[in-house]
């Protein structure tokens, strides 16, 4: 067996990231954006950035192919819009580069069941459906996520604190690929983002900003109008007490409030409540919608004007994936060869 490990090593020096968000809705909303997007537009200047659009995710969940096309696509250009840059990173969708489903198969055959069915993600989702309604795509929906992640080879991997489990079965899988087949791939860590990221409910500001929310209004799209965005943080639900300060615990809408508005503004929480002291949450709700109305138009308006030349975002994505696919391709013949695939002529 051939213990060494395969080499790539970009002319940059820098080490590969990958990461990426399902096309499951028309808009991205903030807390992606603030959550992971403004992370990822940082991060593409210390490393060598794999962003894509994980469709082949998506359809593990019924989904209408019509709105998955259009979906995928306007994803892919408010990363554009937002900040990914084709010259720095690799923006791709995910089905463009099929070493994600071959490498997935491969991490499926050195998985156990019980291993997999210990995901919480599935369970949550199969007890809500029922486990008869759950597709075996859903079931193996984290050893995709493996082999998205294992094909790039990264040092770092930005997630969230839900998908740190995911993460976790990932390191295992290429530990165990590495001790039976020999050194294939980089152990990836995580890159956690910080708590101080997570948006919350406008609506329900207990619960983290989701597409799935209840109800629209809890949540602000980048796609959204103008007078959308400012009508909704206007009816955000606030508290009775009047005082605008942060605390999570008693005061879960006025400190969304003032954590978007951080976040937004680059202004310290002590700031705002410096600036609002005596104020009401008028003019709190006030100055959060103008401040968010001016960040988000130009991106929504960028993600428009892209999207009104297919042409162009198709030529962008195809740049993306051949670069996507130089990287997956190496890897995947590395593993092919590992476990006794014999070589196409």
């Amino acid at each position: 067996m051939n213990d060494k490990a395969p080499v790539y090593q970009a002319a940059n020096g820098k080490p590969n990231l990958l990461s990426g968000m399902q096309p499951s809705a028309g808009s991205l909303h903030l807390g992606n954006y603030l959550g992971a997007l403004v992370n990822w537009t940082k991060m593409q200047d210390d490393f060598n950035a794999y962003y894509c659009v994980v469709d082949l995710h998506a359809i593990t969940v019924p989904q209408d192919p019509a709105e998955l096309r259009a979906n995928t696509r306007r994803t892919a250009a408010q990363y554009l819009a937002a900040g990914i840059d084709e010259n720095k990173s690799a923006l791709f969708i995910q089905s463009h580069v099929p070493a994600h489903a071959q490498l997935a198969w491969v991490l499926n055959t050195i998985t156990g069941m019980g291993e997999a069915g210990r995901m919480t993600q599935f369970k949550d989702k199969s007890q809500k459906n029922g486990v008869d309604s759950a597709s075996v795509g859903l079931f193996t929906y984290p050893i995709l996520q493996a082999a998205d992640i294992l094909l790039y080879q990264p040092k770092a991997v930005p997630v969230g604190e839900d998908q740190r489990q995911h993460l976790e079965l990932t390191r295992d899988l290429a530990n165990r690929f590495n001790s039976r087949f020999g050194n294939t791939f980089v152990i990836p860590e995580a890159h956690i983002v910080k708590e101080t990221a997570k948006i919350y409910d406008l609506q329900v500001p207990e619960a983290k900003m989701s597409k799935s929310a209840a109800d629209p209004k809890g949540l602000i799209n980048l796609m959204d109008a103008d007078n959308v965005i400012t009508k909704k943080v206007k009816s955000a639900v606030t508290d009775a007490e009047g005082s605008i300060r942060f605390d999570r615990e008693n005061k879960p809408g006025v400190s969304n409030l003032l954590g978007i508005y951080s976040l937004i503004s680059g202004m310290s929480i002590a700031q705002l409540e410096d600036n609002f002291a005596g104020a009401g949450y008028g003019a709190l709700k006030g100055e959060l919608a103008e401040a968010l109305v001016a960040h988000i138009a130009p991106i929504r308006n960028r993600a428009e004007e892209l999207l009104s030349d297919p042409a162009e975002l198709d030529r962008l994505l195809a740049k993306g994936a051949a670069q996507a696919n130089e990287l997956a391709e190496q890897t995947l013949a590395t593993v092919y060869d590992r476990v006794g695939f014999v070589k196409a002529q």
